[in-house]
């Protein structure tokens, strides 16, 4: 076997460490950007929002729709890339908002996606770490991620930065002050959430094949983003539910041993999310729960209360450090995933 790096020299622990003060200057350097393209879509508002992304990016989309359903009462929908790449099928988007979401802005299905939303009279907005990239090229306006090079394959700093610049833009767009102290505290949170020791997730997944990763509303693009991590990273074969959805027939696999990481936020979901970690671990499953409030059969801890829209951003930040130990333990290096390269070119 290929020696191993120390779990804190390895490029994926770096990059995910540093995203609590990358996101602190983004948000510092977006601000008024962010503030004039809200002033825009206030006074203009669109008639609903696509989101269109691959990857880890699609995940942070996912966050994106609750965020804008919930906070902007706005209809978001995903778009998928092939229906414009390999379809050439025209969307009706007059006076739509179309979110192309992008780390590097390369791939040409979404540059094309873009285009074709701008040519059937969308207002397109890219979310995109690479500033001078073709997507960003297509755009009428632009959030710059700010994370710096990534060199990590698995992403980490890149999609907590655009989670966070879709919470900015979310809380100048709806003018919450609520959410504008939570993204005052969200640097610092951040940092609180690294230290935090989630190393019973390691042990217990150290010999798993198998595993569900839960999560509800503004909690599901948390847990299809571990989900990926799992796999990418340490080769364990992981599917995301939302944690109603999971009733829908996957529960069906279910039963003693059987592995599950749930992640709740203080919500409205927050209730039925913890109901079916109960019921799953009365069944004898390994059952390992982030909530907050420290509920009966929580075992990874989280950081003092927070806004629910931050909270995934935190469960995710503590789950990227215990996910680069358990890629190491299980015998993986987490830079250097077989079959990946960074940036992914889909046509």
């Amino acid at each position: 076997m290929t020696d191993l790096p120390n779990a804190e020299s390895t490029l994926m622990f770096r990059e995910a460490h540093s995203a609590a003060a990358l996101i602190g200057a983004q948000l510092d350097a977006n601000a008024a950007t962010i503030a004039k393209l809200a002033a825009r879509l206030r006074a203009k508002p669109p008639r609903f929002i696509v989101t269109c992304a691959r990857g880890s990016s699609d995940h942070a989309a996912t966050f994106a729709k609750y965020l804008f359903e919930t906070q902007l009462g706005l209809c978001t929908a995903s778009a998928s890339p092939s229906v414009s790449s390999v379809y050439a099928a025209p969307l009706q988007l007059d006076a739509a908002l179309f979110v192309a979401i992008s780390q590097s802005g390369k791939s040409p299905d979404l540059v094309r996606n873009a285009q074709a939303a701008r040519d059937a009279g969308a207002q397109v907005l890219a979310l995109v770490n690479t500033e001078d990239s073709p997507l960003a090229g297509v755009a009428h306006d632009v959030i710059a991620l700010r994370a710096g090079p990534e060199r990590s394959v698995a992403a980490t700093k890149s999609y907590l930065c655009t989670l966070s610049a879709l919470v900015q833009l979310a809380a100048c767009w709806s003018r919450s002050p609520e959410l504008d102290q939570a993204l005052a505290a969200l640097p610092g949170a951040l940092q609180r959430s690294w230290g935090l020791d989630w190393s019973a997730l390691t042990d217990g997944l150290a010999e798993a094949h198998n595993l569900f990763v839960l999560g509800r509303g503004l909690g599901l693009g948390a847990a299809q983003e571990a989900a990926l991590k799992f796999k990418e990273t340490s080769g364990l074969h992981a599917e995301a539910f939302s944690a109603a959805e999971v009733r829908h027939g996957p529960m069906a696999l279910i039963g003693r041993g059987f592995p599950l990481l749930v992640f709740a936020q203080d919500d409205g979901t927050q209730a039925g999310t913890l109901a079916a970690a109960a019921e799953f671990r009365a069944r004898g499953a390994q059952v390992f729960v982030a909530a907050p409030g420290d509920p009966a059969g929580c075992t990874l801890p989280l950081v003092e209360a927070v806004h629910p829209v931050c909270a995934p951003l935190l469960h995710v930040q503590s789950f990227y450090r215990a996910c680069n130990a358990l890629a190491l333990r299980r015998g993986h290096n987490p830079d250097l995933p077989p079959h990946l390269n960074k940036v992914t070119e889909t046509v």
